[in-house]
């Protein structure tokens, strides 16, 4: 059952005489405050305080107990966790504390400074002296209490189910809290807290285990599984197994039993919408869409064309303006012109105007036989353009001699790329010649050719995969005539590694015969020269063969679709599978509980699966047992006879057979043992406290201010309040 609070404001305060007590159970989880003589308390929620910023004025608030998601979306969080006034079971923060008790008693309705009730609050077993003075300081001092009483919560709880008939006076009660677990023997309806027994085992610590085992099990999942879920996950679906050991042995062979014990949590999943055949109007639509699109895109280049051409035609008239105003000039002030233009010279003018007209044909569309006309028109001769090179080197001054050679670097690289250019336009003219012979040939007879096509293909593979394979291993077996290709280093080489390993060969030989006289004779660096020489792609040109494959195959997929190329032969390459994707699933968004519904609750009998070297609550009973002061076997057999379940973690089912199986392997044979839940083990406690508060003997077990400051913390260390009245 998931924890609901109670926060509403009260409106009866000032209806209550200040003589009615006011009743505080003030537990390591929730905070409970009412008035005595009630059955259930007005105010409820969890004990903690967080103080976020606020997001747009950075304002930090204070927040106690839980909180509106939808109000939280409005805070900074992540520098404010939520924070407890306890350190285990004992308060310590008592800033923290002061928040609590502000909020406790402002929903109560007092709205004034002072609270004009006594007070029962509740606290751990064996209190620390110094936690029980500073309590009742922040009572006597901030809100002036008149009077305040202490009692342990699992004796309220005890007492209250013994006035119910389901405890008697004498017996154990087994409290189970949030960060502890306590065992106190009940003797003539008194607690004998000399013979209690503690273990820093509680629900925290169980629902802490639960949200770790499932993080790690759902990683991709941690943000959905917060600390207030997994609360509610322990208290729905956890139990206490009869036998851990057999219990995880049946999830672990499967079957139908651990099948059974098994749930899911469907996290909020949305299926992907299923795409199904357009219809015509909607394949009509598209098109209608697409076809808008392009003609759009289409204006916007045809405008972008236009621009760029009145650009190159503005360009081009003011070029040939200027060779025309060029021509009008003297020339002796040619100089002084070009430099007021930004130009060198004439020739710097024509190639400028030539680029200009090549860009404005090419921005007009014409074509390429009609642009390599115009370029051999207006290409101006070598000799005007290179006018330098032939003149001899004796005629030139140096600083011609410099700018012959940068035009005879100029010229041969001109004509290199020329050549370049006419060779790359010869090869494409030979392809689609061969191209259109193929086509012929497939109108004639397609089957003939594609069989035709196929078995030059074959061939092809056959030769290039030959050569791939004398490249690696040579091109003779050893000696041994290993047909698997295991050869040796010299058969390797191809010609130029084979005319290195003969210098290097014969340079060893001759060093080694009498005296070193190698590096006498300029001729011997030469060596050097021969060694370093890049002949090692001699071999390694462009080979016909993969051209010739790469055309066929193809060509091979154009028309042929049952054509499946083969794959690059790649020596010594792993073959790395590509992971599949799959589409996420209604699965991938459950989390399943199976061993983790019965192995977090274990650790209340077996603290060591999370590292705490403490005993279980089955043991606790028995430790319990031995340490009364007077024992009998009357006495042991009253105690075992009434053992009483209270507290938050007692909720699990099965706890109450464990605990009592337990009990019964420590405990002489046929010992009477009988183990009972609480009514209510969540909020006993607080209804004892209020039956305890509401008697007319209370005043009597309570201390006002004056007496806490007489009799001073000597006094409240030896103070103990007495149960039965």
């Amino acid at each position: 059952m998931p924890f609901v609070s109670q926060t509403s404001l009260q409106s009866d305060y000032t209806l209550f005489s200040s003589n009615c007590p006011i009743v505080i159970d003030n537990g390591g989880s929730n905070f409970r405050i009412g008035w005595a003589g009630e059955t259930d308390p007005r105010i409820i929620f969890r004990n903690i305080v967080q103080r976020p910023r606020h997001k747009a004025t950075g304002e930090t608030v204070t927040i106690v107990g839980d909180h509106d998601p939808a109000l939280m979306k409005y805070f900074d969080c992540t520098r404010s966790s939520p924070r407890s006034a306890f350190d285990s079971n004992v308060v310590y923060q008592f800033e923290i504390m002061e928040y609590i008790l502000d909020y406790g008693f402002e929903r109560m309705g007092a709205d004034g400074s002072q609270v004009d009730h006594p007070v029962l609050i509740t606290e751990c077993v064996c209190n620390p002296v110094q936690s029980r003075s500073k309590m009742a300081e922040l009572l006597f001092e901030t809100y002036g209490v008149p009077s305040v009483a202490f009692g342990v919560d699992a004796a309220f709880s005890y007492k209250y189910n013994q006035q119910l008939g389901i405890c008697d006076k004498d017996g154990l009660v087994v409290c189970p809290g949030f960060t502890t677990t306590h065992v106190i023997p009940f003797v003539d309806g008194e607690p004998v807290y000399k013979a209690c027994c503690r273990t820093n085992i509680g629900g925290f610590h169980v629902s802490d285990y639960l949200k770790q085992l499932l993080s790690l099990k759902y990683p991709h999942h941690m943000s959905r599984i917060t600390w207030e879920k997994v609360e509610d996950l322990k208290m729905e679906h956890c139990y206490i197994a009869p036998d851990y050991a057999s219990e995880a042995q049946s999830f672990q062979k499967g079957g139908k039993e651990a099948e059974d014990k098994t749930r899911c949590w469907q996290l909020p999943w949305v299926p992907p919408p299923v795409e199904g055949l357009p219809s015509e109007e909607e394949i009509a639509r598209k098109a209608a869409i697409k076809e808008r699109q392009g003609q759009r895109l289409r204006e916007m280049a045809e405008a972008k064309r236009s621009s760029r051409i009145n650009e190159l035609e503005n360009e081009l008239q003011g070029l040939e303006f200027l060779l025309q105003q060029l021509g009008n000039v003297e020339e002796k002030d040619i100089a002084s012109f070009l430099a007021e233009t930004g130009y060198v010279s004439k020739q710097e003018i024509e190639s400028s105007r030539a680029k200009v007209m090549q860009s404005l044909r090419k921005a007009k569309g014409e074509p390429k036989g009609e642009q390599a006309e115009t370029e051999e028109k207006v290409d101006p001769s070598a000799a005007e353009k290179y006018p330098l090179i032939n003149i001899p080197d004796n005629m030139l001054t140096p600083e011609q001699l410099k700018e012959k050679k940068k035009q005879l670097f100029l010229k041969t690289t001109s004509e290199g790329r020329q050549r370049a250019k006419q060779k790359r336009f010869e090869e494409e003219l030979e392809r689609e010649r061969q191209n259109q012979q193929d086509e012929e040939k497939r109108l004639e007879n397609p089957e003939l050719y594609l069989e035709q096509l196929r078995a030059k293909y074959r061939e092809l593979s056959e030769k290039v995969e030959q050569r791939k394979r004398h490249k690696t291993n040579g091109n003779h077996t050893n000696g041994n005539h290993n047909l698997s290709g295991g050869v040796g280093r010299g058969e390797r080489l191809n010609a130029a590694q084979k005319e290195r390993m003969r210098l290097l060969t014969t340079a060893a030989f001759d060093r080694g015969k009498g005296e070193d006289t190698f590096g006498a004779r300029d001729e011997d660096w030469q060596l050097y020269k021969l060694m370093s020489r890049d002949n090692d792609d001699d071999e390694e040109g462009p080979d016909a063969y993969e051209a010739e494959l790469a055309r066929i195959s193809s060509r091979l997929q154009d028309i042929d679709p049952n054509f499946v190329s083969k794959p690059e032969l790649v020596p010594f390459q792993p073959v790395v599978e590509v992971p599949s994707f799959r589409p996420l699933s209604k699965e991938d968004f459950q989390i399943v509980f199976g061993v983790e519904r019965f192995r977090c609750p274990e650790i209340l009998f077996h603290p060591n699966l999370v590292g705490v070297d403490q005993v279980g609550v089955d043991e606790m009973a028995g430790v319990s047992i031995r340490r009364l002061p007077s024992r009998s076997q009357g006495l042991d057999e009253r105690m075992t006879n009434s053992i009483l379940l209270s507290g938050g973690s007692c909720l699990f089912p099965g706890i109450r057979e464990r605990l009592e199986a337990g009990i019964r392997m420590i405990r002489p044979c046929g010992s009477p043992i009988r183990v009972v839940r609480a009514s209510d083990p969540v909020l006993d406690a607080w209804r004892g406290a209020a039956v305890y508060a509401a008697s007319l003997q209370f005043p009597g077990q309570t201390f006002s201010k004056t007496d806490y400051y007489e009799k001073g913390e000597d006094w409240l260390r030896r103070y103990t309040l007495r149960y039965t009245l």
